[in-house]
């Protein structure tokens, strides 16, 4: 519906270039190792997979999902924030068509992220 691969394609390098160049992005790039080309293929192979086209990602990776993936990380707030504003804002220039359906992509990506934050424990609830 968004434009298959190609679309996916440029979402992600723009997302990448956001994250490179742009320093509201520093603690997120920091996260990630100096070469970028192997996430800058990747992603796009795991989105378009995800958004329901070719499995082909899922096909090479079968034991892994982004959860797991990043599980090693510290991810904080800040850095989902990062993650999820970069996202969004790489899915709003490269302006994929039904508009409707690219913002709420971004939006559930922006939710992923979300959960993938590490959050400090809970007090348990007293009597």
């Amino acid at each position: 519906m968004l434009g298959g691969a190609p679309v996916f394609e440029a979402i992600c390098q723009r997302f990448y270039d956001l994250m490179e160049q742009d320093p509201a992005y520093a603690e997120l790039r920091a996260m990630h190792a100096e070469d970028l080309s192997p996430m800058r293929e990747s992603l796009p192979q795991f989105l378009a997979g995800w958004a329901g086209g070719p499995r082909d990602w899922f096909e090479a990776h079968p034991d892994r999902c982004m959860m797991s993936i990043h599980k090693p990380f510290r991810i904080t707030a800040k850095t989902a924030d990062q993650w999820a504003g970069a996202m969004q804002r790489a899915i709003a220039e490269i302006d994929p068509q039904p508009a409707h359906i690219a913002k709420a992509m971004g939006e559930v990506l922006a939710d992923l992220c979300t959960a993938m934050a590490a959050r400090p424990p809970q007090n348990p609830v007293t009597s």
